[in-house]
């Protein structure tokens, strides 16, 4: 039997490791596509097709599973109601937090509390 050779990994484009580092420095404020983007000199267009072909999933997508991560440490402390959670992590709403948590992590953030 022939050994597999793991492929090669190959580097994240510079101006995803920037976004990525822009998104999370800025999580809980109100961040638009059009700023990220910017924020890394380049076209809208051109930001979504890299980053979605270095990450494998959307600015979108990837702005919610930051701000879910987010609000799942501050679900650790008790004292701390859902609402401002959500609002804190950088959720425009509290139905959207609630969606984009469940999506991501199966559960709702009540549920995702007691467990």
């Amino acid at each position: 039997l022939k050994a597999q050779v793991a492929a090669p990994q190959v580097a994240e484009p510079l101006l995803v490791i920037k976004a990525k580092r822009y998104i999370q420095d800025r999580a809980g404020e109100r961040i638009s596509l059009n700023e990220v983007a910017s924020a890394v000199n380049v076209s809208t267009r051109h930001f979504c097709k890299v980053f979605k072909r270095a990450t494998g999933i959307t600015f979108t997508d990837y702005l919610a599973r930051v701000r879910v991560d987010k609000a799942k440490h501050l679900l650790q402390h008790p004292h701390l109601r859902v609402s401002e959670i959500a609002f804190a992590a950088g959720f425009e709403s509290l139905s959207q937090f609630n969606r984009s948590f469940k999506r991501i992590t199966g559960h709702s953030p009540t549920r995702f509390r007691e467990l």
